[in-house]
Order: C-alpha cells, then sequence, then structure tokens
C-alpha cells in the first residue's frame, strides 16, 4: 500500500509544526508568562521557576493540538495566530531589572 505524496508532506508539516513550531512558541510562552506575572506584582525568582518548569507542559499540549487539527494549515495558522498574541506581551512589557 503506497500512500499519496499529499499525505507524506501533511504528515511532514505536522510533525515540523508540533516540534519547530511548538518549541518556538514553548519557549515565546515562557518569556511571556514571567513578564506578565512580574507586572502583576509577583517574585521574579518564583514566576521564573514556575514558567521554566511550565514550558514543559506547554509544549505537550501545543503537540497534541498540533496533531489534533484538522489539517496542517490551519495548525501552523494556529501557532503563528498564538505567537502574533505573545510577541506584543514580549515587546511591550516592562523587563524585570531594566
Amino acid at each position: 500500500m503506497s500512500l499519496s505524496a499529499g499525505y507524506r508532506w501533511a504528515v511532514f508539516s505536522r510533525v515540523l509544526a508540533a516540534s519547530a513550531g511548538g518549541y518556538a512558541l514553548a519557549n515565546l510562552i515562557t518569556i511571556a508568562l514571567p513578564l506578565i506575572l512580574n507586572a502583576l506584582g509577583m517574585q521574579v525568582a518564583v514566576v521564573l521557576l514556575g514558567a521554566e518548569m511550565a514550558s514543559f507542559l506547554v509544549w505537550a499540549v501545543i503537540i497534541m493540538a498540533v496533531f489534533h487539527a484538522r489539517s496542517a494549515t490551519r495548525a501552523w495558522l494556529w501557532l503563528l495566530g498564538a505567537a502574533a498574541v505573545c510577541l506584543p506581551l514580549v515587546w511591550l512589557l516592562p523587563k524585570a531589572g531594566a
């Protein structure tokens, strides 16, 4: 039984979205979360440790969401949309110690 080239590319795109895109989005969330919580008045050390530990869970959820999406295109659009929400937060929120 031979799989079509379109199906193979869709699977490859999902794997790429889950691994590279999911890693990038999880790191972006890991950067944004301490900035948000620090702006709300929490201690820097506490929020950094919590965000770093939560990043593994976030990445796992992103991987599951990518493979749950109806298509690879929707998965990529979801990743880009989430990054578009997080990126301005990283740019606009004040940095601790800066």
